[in-house]
């Protein structure tokens, strides 16, 4: 069965600025993968919206697990869920000291 399409699928814009406001990042990448995920699980049929990939470098990482600055993210981007975010590739470190 075909996923519906949300009616407003997150944007790279939006998470982007979602991560801004809430990790304050050094570096900060946001790229929007869904056409490279077509027909796979959870692809919404419209080539974006559900697949993101985020490179991000925070002061907030320092002395965390790779585990607990991916839940940062995470937790900063919930509610996207909901919009159709499906999945997201996390590149997140801690700046060098």
């Amino acid at each position: 069965m075909k996923p519906t399409p949300s009616p407003n699928p997150p944007s790279a814009a939006q998470l982007e600025q979602r991560l801004r406001d809430t990790l304050r990042p050094l570096t900060l990448e946001v790229i929007d993968e869904s056409c490279q995920h077509q027909g796979h699980a959870g692809a919404n049929g419209t080539g974006f919206g559900s697949h993101f990939r985020v490179r991000i470098t925070s002061h907030l990482f320092t002395g965390l697990s790779p585990v607990r600055c991916h839940r940062l993210v995470y937790d900063a981007l919930q509610d996207f869920m909901a919009k159709g975010l499906h999945a997201l590739a996390i590149e997140a470190q801690a700046p060098p000291v």
